[in-house]
């Protein structure tokens, strides 16, 4: 079982090492926090990546670490950036058909007017072949004449 003794001798240098390094990084943010005059200011995507990371280590290990703000602190930004993830803002979205230029709007309804039996989809295929981006659900309703004319 020589391998699972080189195992544990590598994994245990590469622990020393990442110690080591994160021992330096606390060390250099100490120094840097304390030549700060006032507060320091995050922005939002600063504070969400702060309170991700500080989510994943704890309150505990926060204290410990955190220099930029007390790890209540840094976990009220992760509770917010959750509460902001899930607040259903993506589904509030403006109500009803896409809206669409006055320009192609008039285009279809004189399309429609011209050419009495064509449907929504052999105008939205006459939009296309002149250039213009437009589907099924964005065409007005058509004028169409009364019923057998």
């Amino acid at each position: 079982m020589d391998w699972a003794r080189i195992l544990a001798f590598v994994t245990g240098m590469v622990d020393q090492e990442l110690l080591a390094r994160i021992e330096y990084l606390a060390a250099e943010n100490r120094i840097l926090k304390a030549q700060l005059k006032g507060r320091l200011k995050l922005s939002d995507a600063e504070r969400a990546t702060l309170g991700e990371i500080g989510h994943r280590l704890g309150r505990k290990v926060l204290g410990e670490v955190a220099n930029v703000a007390r790890p209540d602190t840094i976990l009220a930004w992760y509770r917010n950036l959750v509460a902001r993830k899930f607040d259903g803002s993506k589904a509030r979205r403006s109500p009803g058909r896409p809206q669409i230029k006055r320009e192609i709007e008039q285009l279809i309804v004189r399309m429609a007017r011209e050419n009495r039996d064509w449907g929504y989809d052999r105008i939205v295929g006459a939009l296309a072949n002149l250039g213009y981006k437009a589907d099924g659900r964005q065409c007005p309703a058509p004028p169409r004449s009364a019923a057998g004319n």
